[in-house]
């Protein structure tokens, strides 16, 4: 029997440029309303998680003050890890314990420390260690047993689309494998995005996170169709239910501004609109795939990142080699998008002219774009060659929950054509 079901949801948000000046009400409201704390009987405590680069911008600070203000006690951890391990999420975790209890959690930073602070706020309200939680078959796959504390998300980059999605992502460094954590008490109470936030970010950072919305909206668009999937029963419901006319909405318009505003925003970091406009791609992008799912790039990205060996891109930390996340899903990206085609040409096709296509196939657009915003040339300039194929096949068969999604069954074979086709893009 098919599936007649299909499910939505999103976190509250707020969207504008300074929108962020207004958290301190915001987080008082979901604390409650008032200064006095369930916690410890006296004021309300709010834990604020970043990262040390996001906490040299001044934001976190500012933000801290604002909560402070309205009469809360704020502690700021600089815990987040670019680009999260289950060590880095487990120290965050840690302090965390250290210094509550708390009544809510403020993640001001990119995916990581949003995914950061996801992974704190689960294990301060949950038992069982984090690897109880990460997805199967690399952990446990356990569904939390508590709802977990009021979590406002602010992004301060646009593209991880983690500010609206059920999802924690994090490397095994025991296995090389990124995986992640996925449940629906996992999204953020409230997602705050104000696109001043993401003014500093640099033009590597701007084009991998871009990549990244896109990738969210393509996959989700050309996700395997939600009444394609067989019949569940209510509590086999899972956030990836599958392409649906909800999610579609928001994966067209995400692809529409991002035809606009990509190249402008990596040409010029200081182009007020294109800042506003990617920002916006990432939240319409978020709403999507955050409920649709996502599929081959993204499964194929985690094996990418988890196995690096010594690529240190400009705009990141340089004390220790990282593929950003987006980074890693575009590269296999055009040679996924042909190993989907034929599932749905229609799709692929509106896909490439919502992006700016004149006439060319989804992955000749995409490698187009790719290397208009200076992103490298393929696998081969991150370190990867033929011989690390089937590494890399053994990492992305691990992610089920992604494949799944795809709207073909994928096998080693299709993968392995994949990565080889993705070792050099021009």
């Amino acid at each position: 029997m098919s599936e007649t079901v299909f499910t939505y949801a999103a976190p509250g948000l707020k969207f504008g440029r300074g929108a962020s000046h207004e958290i301190g009400w915001d987080v008082q409201q979901l604390c409650g309303g008032t200064a006095t704390g369930a916690a410890t009987g006296g004021t309300r405590r709010v834990l604020l998680v970043t990262d040390p680069g996001v906490a040299a911008t001044g934001h976190p600070d500012r933000i801290a003050q604002q909560v402070r203000a309205h009469g809360l006690e704020v502690v700021v951890h600089t815990s987040a890890r670019v680009e999260p391990t289950d060590a880095s999420l487990e120290a965050a975790v840690a302090l965390a314990r250290d210094a509550g209890p708390f009544d809510a959690v403020v993640a001001v930073g990119g995916g990581s420390s949003i995914d950061t602070a996801k992974a704190v706020d689960l294990m301060l309200t949950n038992p069982g260690t984090l690897l109880d939680y990460v997805n199967a078959p690399v952990g446990g796959g356990r569904a939390p047993e508590h709802p977990l504390l009021p979590l406002v998300a602010v992004p301060t980059t646009s593209g991880t689309g983690a500010e609206s999605t059920t999802i924690c992502v994090l490397d095994v460094l025991a296995l090389k494998v990124k995986t992640g954590i996925s449940h629906a008490r996992l999204r953020p109470t409230l997602a705050v995005v104000d696109p001043d936030l993401a003014m500093t970010q640099p033009a590597m950072v701007t084009a991998s996170a871009g990549m990244d919305i896109l990738c969210h909206a393509l996959e989700s668009w050309t996700a395997r169709w939600y009444a394609d999937f067989d019949a569940k029963q209510p509590q086999q419901r899972v956030p990836y239910c599958g392409a649906n006319p909800i999610a579609d909405m928001w994966a067209e318009k995400s692809m529409t501004l991002l035809a606009g505003a990509f190249r402008r925003a990596v040409r010029d970091g200081g182009d007020v609109e294109a800042r506003e406009q990617m920002a916006l791609a990432a939240t319409f992008a978020g709403l999507g795939f955050g409920n649709a799912g996502v599929h081959v790039p993204h499964a194929c990205a985690y094996p990418i990142a988890g196995r690096v060996r010594d690529y240190r891109p400009e705009g990141y930390p340089a004390d220790e080699p990282i593929v950003p996340h987006g980074m890693a899903v575009v590269m296999t990206a055009p040679a996924a998008f042909a190993l989907t085609h034929d599932a749905s040409p229609e799709r692929h096709r509106r896909a490439a002219e919502l992006l700016g296509g004149t006439g060319g196939s989804l992955p000749e657009v995409l490698r187009g774009l790719m290397r208009d915003v200076g992103l490298p040339s393929g696998l081969a300039e991150l370190g990867y060659g033929d011989a690390d194929v089937d590494d890399l096949v053994a990492g992305a068969m691990q992610q089920q929950r992604l494949l799944a999604t795809a709207p073909v069954d994928v096998t080693p074979d299709d993968l392995a054509l994949v990565f080889r086709e993705s070792l050099e893009h021009w």
